[in-house]
């Protein structure tokens, strides 16, 4: 990566811990894909369940896998014959591994659902909910994060699951009402009230859509 990148990146990264830590939730800068799973393994004590929704930038930079494989209780939800038994038995978790569809530079955290198991976890459940975001996911202010929510990162999960939306066939938003519309809830998390509840890791890379 070219150095003033790197810089911009870091600098970038700070203004957003700050904003975070005035919404009472912690923040985290890691340059490196390493960094960010040692950090979220320092977040999660050994012997936590944990679960999570369909999170793309835990399993990129390895945080799954070690999960899964380490001293861990993995509430797995595909492990599940009944989903709606994954998804209750996933509220009493210690800890929920999200990412963000985007963020805005002052801490805010904007996520879109179609099914709510991912919104509702970081609303209200799990006891901690560890946030891993690329530092492509950082946007000007909040008007500009729910714009990449649904220009960027819905029209590229649509397409990722094959739904017949009109984004996954023109890559822009509709603002549809399709029966295979994932953006039946949009969550804004501007403030946590409980304390050491939410920390986010912010990640010099591009991960998740």
């Amino acid at each position: 990566m070219d150095p003033n990148m790197l810089k911009r990146n870091e600098l970038l990264a700070q203004k957003v811990i700050k904003g975070l830590k005035s919404r009472n939730m912690t923040g985290y800068y890691a340059a490196t894909k390493e960094e960010a799973l040692a950090q979220a393994l320092e977040i999660i004590p050994e012997g936590s369940s944990v679960t999570m929704g369909g999170c793309m930038s835990a399993i990129e930079i390895g945080l799954v896998d070690a999960i899964a494989k380490g001293p861990y209780d993995f509430l797995d939800r595909h492990a599940y014959d009944d989903p709606r038994e994954a998804l209750l038995e996933g509220y009493g978790a210690d800890v929920f591994l999200a990412s963000a569809n985007a963020m805005s530079e002052d801490g805010e955290i904007v996520n879109i659902d179609g099914n709510a198991n991912r919104v509702s976890y970081i609303a209200q459940g799990p006891r901690k909910v560890v946030f891993i975001v690329g530092m492509n996911k950082i946007c000007d202010d909040l008007d500009g994060a729910m714009k990449r929510a649904r220009s960027v990162a819905a029209p590229t999960n649509a397409q990722r699951f094959d739904l017949s939306t009109p984004c996954s066939k023109t890559g822009a938003c509709a603002n549809c009402k399709s029966i295979d519309t994932i953006c039946c809830q949009f969550l804004i998390t501007r403030f946590s009230r409980h304390a050491d509840r939410i920390h986010v890791i912010l990640v010099n890379d591009n991960l998740g859509f």
